[in-house]
């Protein structure tokens, strides 16, 4: 409760940071486009972008909702032309400076969340003083309530989580190219280095042997044992670049067999646990695989390491993968080591890496990929029967009526004296009931208000709610 009534108190602190911020944003405006002094439309854009995500912030604390930023990717930086000059739409420059400001000016001003973000700093400030008492009575109820508005303006759009996902997609896109070509680049190199050179080997020993398969057949029997080793040492040699490209075990038995192979190929002693009960898709399960060879090969060159503890589970869609190594830690993903190319595979599926390595050790990377597993099985389906959705319509449609006309404002006509009863309940009945009528109204709109947010919570932990068809069941 306590910590409730900090966060009402934050709040409303941020009114006196909204106030002198929509003050400036009318002098900001008034001199950019009245004296033409639009350089300062940028900051200004900023500290208001400073203020909604401080809300965001001071909701996501309060309250649980998590209020995504709306705001369209930022303009890529100016490209230098071949004649070693910036355009920027008919005009050239020497220095990427204008070009880049230009670029930057233009996103601010056609972004629409820019222009939301103004909306919500000049109706917030009395949005609060509108819910002021439910956050004083119910503060839970009443910071719900406060973060559902906010999320109704400051949460990403349609367009904006498009255009965020179309960003997105280009530098996965650009990513995986990069690491094709790395690939590339690698077997080509194991095959130049390594097959190349034992296949031009066998063949300079076979026509050894065939030259004195007349005249020394014993030294050609030699020689012709030689080859056959040397064809076994190529086949083996062969056989792990085929691995480096897609183990077989892989596609044969999935990533939670793969990875136990791995193990046990390792010269650390490594255990794994495997909590998988689908596989993901192909390119997923060769892109985890990778990172989790590339971390165990980590270990053993440049960590020290001499045990190693492999986790794959799954939290909903996401599949989560942890390594944690007993090595002397540091690692570092800009000292390279092989990280900044988990990295680069990840970055394909939007997934992440995390990585907690203090000086001494213990070492452990965790590696996230977002929604990469069947939905029909990952996690709840839970849904609201129609009765409970035209329920809570319903409440949130009628509450306000209790709450604020018969209730707040009623109680305010009450303090001031007002004779003018209009269809104030409260206000025609005898003065010893008045009182006793607005408190049961707002607490009555309250309820209600706290009804509306309390079924679908409910009903989502509802012991009979519909949960996860596939739970506890395994694949063999």
């Amino acid at each position: 409760m306590v910590r409730k009534i900090g966060h009402v108190l934050a709040l409303l602190a941020l009114v006196v940071v909204q106030l002198l911020t929509l003050v400036s944003t009318f002098l900001c405006l008034v001199l950019c486009f009245g004296l033409g002094m639009v350089f300062l439309f940028p900051p200004q854009v900023r500290m208001i972008r400073w203020v909604t995500g401080m809300a965001r912030y001071l909701v996501r604390a309060s309250s649980g909702i998590v209020i995504e930023p709306p705001y369209l990717p930022k303009p890529p930086p100016p490209q230098r032309q071949p004649d070693g000059l910036y355009r920027s739409h008919r005009t050239l420059y020497k220095t990427p400076r204008m070009p880049a400001w230009n670029d930057r000016w233009k996103w601010m001003l056609t972004d629409p969340a820019t222009w939301r973000d103004g909306f919500w700093l000049l109706l917030d400030p009395g949005v609060k003083m509108v819910l002021l008492p439910l956050l004083i009575l119910l503060p839970g109820r009443g910071l719900r309530v406060y973060g559902l508005w906010c999320e109704l303006l400051l949460a990403a759009t349609a367009s904006s989580r498009m255009a965020g996902q179309l960003s997105s997609l280009n530098r996965a896109r650009n990513l995986a190219v990069d690491t094709q070509a790395a690939e590339m680049r690698r077997i080509e190199r194991d095959l130049h280095d390594g097959t190349q050179a034992r296949l031009v080997a066998l063949g300079m020993t076979i026509g050894a042997a065939e030259q004195l398969m007349e005249s020394d057949p014993k030294a050609a029997r030699a020689l012709m044992a030689k080859a056959r080793e040397a064809s076994a040492e190529t086949l083996t040699e062969l056989r792990r670049v085929i691995r480096g490209i897609h183990p077989p075990v892989l596609a044969e038995r999935g990533l939670g067999d793969a990875v136990r192979a791995l193990a046990m190929d390792s010269a650390l002693k490594v255990s794994v646990q495997v909590e998988l009960t689908h596989r993901p898709e192909a390119p997923v399960e060769a892109a985890a695989y990778f990172a989790v060879s590339e971390l165990l090969s980590n270990a053993a060159r440049h960590g020290g390491a001499e045990s190693v503890e492999i986790d794959i589970s799954t939290s909903g869609a996401n599949l989560r993968i942890t390594v944690t190594d007993d090595g002397w830690g540091g690692a570092d993903p800009s000292k390279g080591s092989g990280l900044t190319g988990i990295e680069r595979r990840l970055a394909a599926f939007d997934g992440v890496m995390a990585i907690h390595s203090p000086a001494g050790g213990p070492t452990t990377v965790t590696l996230e990929l977002p929604k990469v597993l069947p939905e029909h099985w990952a996690g709840d389906v839970a849904k609201l029967p129609r009765w409970k959705l035209a329920t809570v319509i319903a409440l949130y449609g009628t509450a306000w009526c209790p709450l604020f006309p018969q209730g707040v404002v009623a109680g305010i006509f009450k303090l001031v004296g007002f004779d003018e009863k209009a269809w104030f309940l409260a206000l025609h009945l005898p003065d010893a009931w008045q009182w006793p009528c607005i408190a049961f109204m707002i607490l009555l709109g309250t309820a209600m208000y706290a009804t509306a947010v309390a079924i679908p919570a409910h009903h989502k932990d509802h012991p009979l709610a519909p949960r996860n068809p596939l739970e506890g069941v395994g694949f063999c």
